[in-house]
């Protein structure tokens, strides 16, 4: 009997050490992509600074994942009160005017910040922005959303409401909400 035992603990000890050697091998045998996969990221932008904070997260998020990065702006429509004959009117040239200023300010920012660094794309839409924002990443298969929120409480925050809480209540795919102030973990 004490043979059998030997045995069966030098079984135990030869498994035991087979294990830490395999764990190693797998870890040293994974490629670079994590069990998470992200392929597009969305970062809607307003040209706020904190709009440009959530673009400073995004950019190690697309390096680390090897991910392309999408920058949306959403014109919001411009509707002023004329009369009570007539209802409300539009102004489509106002609309114009911030679509193509957007296109450029967008053009810029990929310039500056990205720089060629991961491959980026600009988006321009009319609408909702939290409609149009989540509607884009839907259509498109978005992997992961990064947006900034401004802070607002009280009574801002009764009045307006909030896009990104309303991006994060409709999103299809996840949303990391960047908040002003706090701890950071991406320097600038």
């Amino acid at each position: 009997m004490a043979k059998k035992t030997a045995r069966t603990t030098s079984s135990r000890s030869r498994h035991a050490s087979r294990r830490p050697a395999k764990a190693a091998t797998k870890r040293a045998g994974r490629s670079k992509r994590s069990a998470i996969n992200i392929n597009r990221i969305l970062v809607p932008i307003d040209f706020s600074d904190n709009s440009k904070r959530a673009l400073k997260y995004a950019i190690p998020f697309a390096e680390q994942f090897v991910a392309s990065i999408d920058l949306i702006y959403v014109v919001e429509p411009t509707m002023y009160p004329a009369d009570f004959s007539f209802g409300q009117v539009g102004f489509p040239n106002v609309e114009d005017e911030l679509r193509t200023r957007g296109a450029d300010e967008l053009d810029e920012l990929i310039g500056k910040e990205i720089a060629g660094r991961i491959p980026a794309r600009r988006v321009i839409r009319t609408g909702k922005p939290f409609y149009e924002i989540d509607q884009y990443a839907e259509e498109t298969g978005i992997d992961l959303i990064i947006i900034s929120t401004h802070g607002h409480t009280g009574v801002d925050h009764i009045l307006f409401g909030s896009t990104a809480e309303k991006v994060v209540r409709h999103a299809p795919c996840p949303v990391l909400v960047v908040r002003p102030g706090g701890r950071e973990f991406v320097r600038s």
